[in-house]
């Protein structure tokens, strides 16, 4: 669905069951940039519930991120904030248990290092863009609940 993310070859996604710990089963990079897409498997069926990522790229950010990890994909992901400004490690699985979803799938890509400079918020706005002209609707977990 999302061809542009073809060219970013430093990429991979991770399962998380209820029961998980995200911080355990989280394979993003720490001290990098880029996206990730939530997948939910219910009932036989796979739904795209949320794009996010870290966000748009500044030097002050991009300093901080390469010296200690935080803001980087695996920081978001752990610690970025939904539902009511809840870290997703505690939102995700109480979300997952609310809707009677058996797993997260999370594909993640870097998509600003040494061999692409594509701002995260830009590739966010792009994969938007595109979901909504084929739904007519943003991701269900993007939205407000």
């Amino acid at each position: 669905m999302f061809n542009e993310l073809n060219k970013y070859k430093k990429n991979g996604h991770f399962f998380l069951m209820p029961e998980d710990k995200l911080q355990d089963v989280c394979n993003a990079p720490e001290k990098q940039l880029g996206i990730f897409l939530t997948y939910a498997l219910k009932n036989g069926k796979v739904e795209l519930v949320f794009i996010g990522g870290t966000g748009e790229v500044t030097k002050k950010e991009l300093s901080t991120i390469e010296s200690t990890g935080a803001g980087g994909l695996k920081d978001q992901l752990i610690n970025g904030m939904q539902f009511t400004d809840i870290p997703r490690a505690i939102s995700w699985p109480a979300q997952m248990e609310k809707e009677n979803i058996e797993a997260l799938d999370v594909y993640w890509y870097v998509t600003y290092n040494e061999k692409y400079t594509d701002s995260p918020g830009k590739v966010e706005n792009i994969l938007f863009e595109k979901h909504y002209q084929l739904f007519q609707r943003m991701p269900r977990w993007n939205s407000d609940l």
